[in-house]
């Protein structure tokens, strides 16, 4: 019963079944779902790297004005 049961994919708003592409169109889509993480987790170190210059920046503003 496992055996019948297809994953389905949508590319460019049409749905596919992943066992019906051809081998070269499953890699191109992995490697597609592979770098939407890939991008995901750089906008995500990014935000953090923003968000630590900004506390850095803040933390020396804050230290001049003490001086």
């Amino acid at each position: 019963m496992g055996k019948d049961k297809k994953t389905p994919v949508t590319i460019n708003g049409v749905e596919h079944e992943f066992e019906n592409l051809t081998p070269e169109q499953q890699t191109y889509f992995n490697h597609i779902v592979d770098l939407d993480r890939k991008i995901n987790n750089a906008k995500f170190n990014l935000d953090q790297l923003q968000v630590g210059r900004t506390a850095f920046h803040n933390a020396l503003t804050k230290s001049l004005e003490e001086t």
